[in-house]
């Protein structure tokens, strides 16, 4: 009888895909996905570690998922319960010590082992915990990726050598590792044959990616990119994250010469102040992000930026804020994603003196955020009148609409035929919305 999984997925891209693989793992096992976590007979929670109060919210639904697991059990059936990711990484005891009803807690590096685990925590009533760094790769254990549309994300590099002084990532992702070459371009092929049209390449710092060839030679991301464009059947290339130490010239050039390559990059800056990007460790100035900017926009003048944000570092003053203001004037920005300062648990930060008060850290981050609002607004207006190629990958809330999303990461509606779902269409846009666009449909199948 088929058994039912459901995943629930909390922080970033590189999640979303462990749980597809965690998915694909777990499927030979005759576990099938579900959305409703009361028809499940397994539960992960795969989790994130960045935000504040990160632990709260899992301990919180651990809580919710303990008395169905009652309810199960007083039924006579069995659920097994699980929590993978950063959290689980970081706080693996403490969640066995807090959560005695949960049945496996696995790291991030773990989850090619999970079918082992579910056999021990399911027939000899084992609690596993399994937060090792394993030396060999997880990547070499896992089956083919299965795709559910025609986008779908693509990891190439994990971990973080940078040791941000706010960031608990090098901890609970460990060293920085690049996937080869050859099973990278491999996964993409699998990925178009299966109707993928547009991969998102993934890292922690993914531009600091330096895969081996299979002659040998170390490959950064500019070259890998334009081996993936000559993949047939992919349309549309992106990257996230990037750190700006690790923008390479060849990756600058690809975005001038790789047309499948879109022209929207997300890199984060943090803050506009040089002495709080010491205290970060960031090991860039503002005016090193402003000239890295001036060079990819000489390379792909339509390029559009994303950014990340943090406000209220300790011992941010409000001239060192009105720098981060003076930043996100000086570049311009698409959208961004700004963040109240918070100390993680073993961070150099969070023993910093000069704390802020949650007030500051408030009204700081109201500030940011309407600025970046009001270029985000600005930006979506001057797309009026342009023309894009659109990949539709999902039916609008009114009968004969279509949602796609542009170059640029926009919502885009609009009506259109339901045989064009899944494909690359050429829209005119005819009206902007703050987090959306409108267009109509144009004769031509791309635009030139």
């Amino acid at each position: 009888m088929a058994k039912k999984l459901f995943i629930r997925t909390y922080g970033c891209q590189m999640n979303v895909y462990d749980s597809a693989r965690m998915a694909d793992v777990l499927a030979p096992l005759g576990y099938g996905p579900t959305d409703r976590v009361d028809d499940a007979d397994m539960v992960i929670l795969n989790t994130c570690h960045i935000r504040e109060h990160a632990e709260d919210k899992v301990f919180s639904e651990l809580g919710r998922l303990r008395l169905l697991k009652q309810e199960r059990a007083a039924g006579g059936a069995g659920l097994v319960l699980a929590v993978a990711g950063c959290v689980a990484q970081a706080e693996g005891e403490e969640i066995l010590a807090r959560a005695p009803y949960v049945d496996i807690v696995l790291g991030p590096q773990t989850y090619h082992r999970l079918p082992e685990m579910v056999a021990r925590a399911s027939r000899a009533g084992q609690r596993v915990l399994d937060t090792d760094f394993p030396v060999e790769p997880k990547f070499d254990h896992l089956p083919g990726p299965s795709a559910t549309g025609p986008a779908a994300f693509l990891s190439v590099q994990e971990g973080c050598d940078k040791f941000c002084t706010y960031c608990v990532v090098p901890y609970t992702r460990g060293a920085e590792y690049s996937r080869p070459v050859a099973p990278v371009i491999d996964e993409a092929r699998r990925l178009a044959a299966q109707g993928v049209r547009e991969i998102t390449l993934l890292g922690q710092n993914v531009n600091g990616y330096h895969g081996e060839a299979p002659d040998g030679a170390g490959w950064g991301l500019g070259r890998l990119i334009r081996a993936l464009a000559d993949v047939d059947g992919l349309e549309r290339i992106r990257y996230t994250t990037s750190h700006p130490r690790d923008m390479a010239d060849d990756l600058v050039d690809a975005h001038r010469d790789v047309p499948q390559l879109m022209p929207f990059l997300h890199l984060p800056v943090q803050s506009g102040s040089d002495r709080i990007l010491d205290q970060m460790n960031r090991q860039h100035t503002a005016d090193d992000y402003r000239r890295l900017v001036d060079r990819l926009r000489r390379a792909r003048p339509d390029l559009a930026l994303s950014s990340d944000f943090i406000v209220g570092f300790p011992g941010e003053t409000e001239a060192e804020f009105a720098e981060t203001l003076r930043l996100i004037d000086d570049v311009g920005f698409a959208q961004a994603y700004s963040f109240k300062y918070s100390p993680r648990p073993g961070t150099p930060a969070a023993q910093m003196p000069n704390q802020l008060s949650e007030e500051i850290k408030e009204d700081r981050l109201a500030r940011v955020q309407d600025r970046i609002g009001r270029q985000a607004e600005a930006f979506n207006r001057g797309c009026v009148g342009r023309r894009f190629d659109v990949l539709l990958d999902r039916p609008g809330r009114h009968p004969g609409q279509l949602i796609g999303r542009s170059p640029y990461m926009q919502s885009v509606f609009v009506t259109a035929p339901e045989s064009m779902l899944n494909t690359v269409q050429c829209l005119e846009v005819v009206d902007a919305h703050p987090n959306s666009l409108a267009a109509n449909l144009l004769s031509e199948r791309a635009c030139a």
